[in-house]
């Protein structure tokens, strides 16, 4: 059995070559991705763990290597499937692969990880997060640039730079909320504090932060003394259900939903909904299913390596539970293609600094980044996943305080 024609035949990979332990290869040997099937332990965890986790078991010890455009190769290998074989092939395929995982046992990598507790209640989710961010504020800044943005970017043109979408993000965010100079504003799940900043910086407004991560909160502070503007900003280590303040202008929410689950979302929304007073606006931005049918638990992939716990529903619903809750509902969009472009451009930056980055983080939580990122931007092109941007406001008796029309439009 040539393992490499095998794989060729599954995956429909023409323009890809494949290469196996065994010393087979299949495919134009000057194709621009090369995929390696290094070990027969490669093939124990495919076996083991059938689709994507298996895949990424594989990618992340090493076992299975993706030469070239990580990007492009993952899309060949998303569409491995044993009915492209005929049926004599495909029942020696599986015996084989069941000798390999009994000869070869393995088991999950440890950067896999399976959180312990109540799902969603504090605690949980407070370990969720330091799975995901509290790994290095350096490793975090080669990917995501100075801004330190790790939500989608807005992009003004396909030419515009990270850096510049980034703040078109904040902008628009601000734009929407309505900022002006004097006005309070809460930012849940706030990250490094980009949003915070740029309220306080281009606007004027007194801005609290508010995280989960440790690290995120200790080096948001430092940037915001740094920057001059600790007599308007602020960013607390601090868990959104236990902010004391109310009486906000503005909430921003970008890309902290994801993290709440779906039965949660009621009580999410009436808790931002309390903290705004009559007129105040709520701009929600987070990632998406493309509809209401699909199950909201996120991948095995996702979940075991990326954000434990992540939950992510249809855009309806999310709209629906706003208005459940109170908000009238004034402004919604799809910025599906922008998060695909973010993604390229974070994927772009860790490779070039990946040899810095496999030193700050060990190669294998590195391989996780470069997997992830990669899958990611292909579900956004797949139209698997999508990002949506809804705003709200708490009514002021029958007034909304809103524009006649949009003045948020650049």
């Amino acid at each position: 059995m040539r393992l490499a024609s095998i794989f060729q035949s599954i995956t429909g990979g023409s323009d890809v070559r494949f290469q196996a332990y065994d010393g087979s290869t299949a495919g134009p040997s000057a194709a621009p991705v090369s995929i390696d099937i290094k070990t027969p332990e490669a093939l124990s965890y495919l076996a083991s763990a059938p689709g994507e986790l298996g895949l990424a078991r594989a990618y992340v010890t090493g076992h299975l290597e993706i030469l070239g455009d990580v990007h492009a190769g993952l899309s060949r290998l998303s569409e491995f499937s044993l009915r492209e074989l005929p049926w004599l092939q495909r029942v020696e395929l599986l015996r084989f692969l069941g000798r390999i995982r009994l000869s070869h046992k393995v088991s999950p990598p440890p950067q896999e990880t399976r959180l312990r507790g109540l799902r969603h209640s504090k605690a949980r989710d407070q370990a969720a997060i330091a799975h995901h961010y509290d790994v290095s504020n350096q490793f975090y800044e080669w990917i995501i640039g100075p801004s330190m943005a790790y939500t989608c970017a807005v992009y003004p043109s396909p030419e515009s730079t990270l850096e510049e979408a980034q703040f078109e993000k904040h902008d628009l965010v601000a734009r929407k909320l309505g900022l002006k100079p004097g006005m309070r504003l809460l930012d849940v799940g706030c990250g490094w504090g980009g949003m915070v900043m740029h309220a306080a910086r281009e606007y004027g407004v007194r801005a609290i932060g508010v995280t989960l991560s440790r690290n995120q909160a200790e080096w948001a502070q430092k940037a915001i003394v740094e920057a001059g503007l600790s007599d308007l900003a602020e960013v607390r280590h601090l868990d959104y259900r236990d902010v004391r303040e109310t009486g906000f202008d503005a909430v921003s929410s970008i890309g902290l939903t994801e993290h709440i689950g779906k039965a949660k979302l009621p009580g999410y929304f009436a808790s931002l909904y309390r903290k705004l007073k009559p007129g105040g606006r709520l701009l929600n931005h987070c990632i998406t299913r493309p509809n209401n049918k699909e199950r909201s638990l996120s991948g095995p992939f996702i979940n075991r390596y990326v954000f434990p716990d992540g939950e992510l529903v249809g855009p309806g619903y999310i709209v629906s539970q706003m208005h459940d809750t109170g908000f009238e509902v004034r402004h919604e969009e799809n910025l599906r293609e922008h998060y695909s472009l973010t993604l390229a451009a974070w994927g772009r930056n860790l490779e070039s600094h990946w040899e810095e980055a496999v030193e700050e983080v060990g190669e294998a939580r590195a391989r996780v980044w470069r997997l992830y990122l990669a899958a990611s931007r292909l579900g956004f092109d797949r139209n698997n996943i999508q990002l949506h941007q809804v705003l709200g406001v708490r009514l002021d008796g029958t007034r909304s305080h809103m524009p006649l029309r949009p003045t948020w439009l650049s």
